[in-house]
């Protein structure tokens, strides 16, 4: 995901198809804090099991930006926004805008890849056992992959997520199988692992670490970390920011930054079927 050029076979290709996953895939990725305490979202892209509270919406406006030897890549900007269906139920939808420039080459700017998916957390979390839940995506391919700006194939990606909590710290993590079809392609696994901390009521930091295997025929897997943070502005406006590297070319890296707006009935949090994010914590 660290470099970037047109799609196509071998490394290069390799490394661009991972870049769009990683920009339009983020079924996630991480840091929430508020007064709620430490939540899991954007802008990491290690996932977690927690879905938005019933009848609530989360809505963020970001952007994704990642360069190396090959170029840059950028979602510019894209809109994702979730929503609680039902208890444990959370509907989800990425709607970016793309960027693509390599090296040498002129900007390309236009639609990128939609990404939905659903989470449903199965396993509420206790004094003893981590909470558990899947989020399974469909990567739609909306963009033009001519113009370097989609993948040209759907894509879904099956994960499983973990999450235990205590005091101010939170850790949560876990991974899941791609369905990557396309000619030089190959299916993969995706994980990753994050640690996070309260800070203040306001403010939270963390970082994590991912990993892939091999996702096209002839190219490696690849491994890289993010840290990050978010400050609340008040209970339903916030901040978020990441920066991150690969661990094999630490030169080429990858930021996030996002305003994100959260609101819902008052009292959807404080019902008996719709326990709030702190409850879990």
């Amino acid at each position: 995901m660290m470099t970037f050029s047109r799609p196509g076979s071998g490394e290069s290709g390799f490394l661009w198809r991972a870049c769009q996953r990683f920009l339009f895939g983020m079924s996630a990725a991480i840091l929430l804090s508020s007064a709620r305490q430490a939540a899991a979202g954007p802008p990491f892209l290690t996932d977690d099991p927690v879905p938005v509270d019933l009848h609530h919406w989360e809505v963020y406006l970001a952007s994704q930006f990642a360069s190396g030897r090959d170029g840059t890549s950028a979602t510019a900007p894209h809109i994702e926004v979730n929503y609680g269906l039902a208890r444990n139920v959370q509907v989800h939808t990425i709607v970016p805008m793309a960027y693509s420039k390599p090296t040498g080459m002129a900007g390309l700017w236009g639609p990128g890849d939609i990404e939905l998916g659903v989470k449903f957390r199965f396993l509420e979390e206790s004094k003893t056992r981590p909470q558990v839940g899947i989020f399974p995506l469909l990567e739609v391919p909306t963009g033009d992959d001519q113009r370097g700006l989609g993948s040209g194939q759907a894509q879904v990606f099956l994960p499983v997520w973990l999450q235990k909590s205590w005091g101010s710290w939170t850790s949560y993590g876990g991974g899941g199988y791609w369905v990557h079809p396309g000619p030089g392609n190959r299916d993969y696994w995706f994980g990753g692992w994050l640690l996070q901390k309260s800070i203040t009521k306001r403010l939270a930091v963390g970082g994590e670490l991912f990993a892939s295997s091999s996702p096209a025929v002839g190219a490696d897997g690849r491994s890289g970390f993010n840290l990050g943070l978010m400050y609340d502005i008040d209970e339903s406006h916030h901040l978020l920011v990441s920066a991150g590297a690969d661990l094999h070319a630490p030169d080429h890296g990858l930021v996030y930054a996002a305003y994100q707006w959260t609101f819902g009935p008052h009292d959807a949090a404080s019902t008996p079927d719709a326990p709030s994010s702190a409850d879990t914590r």
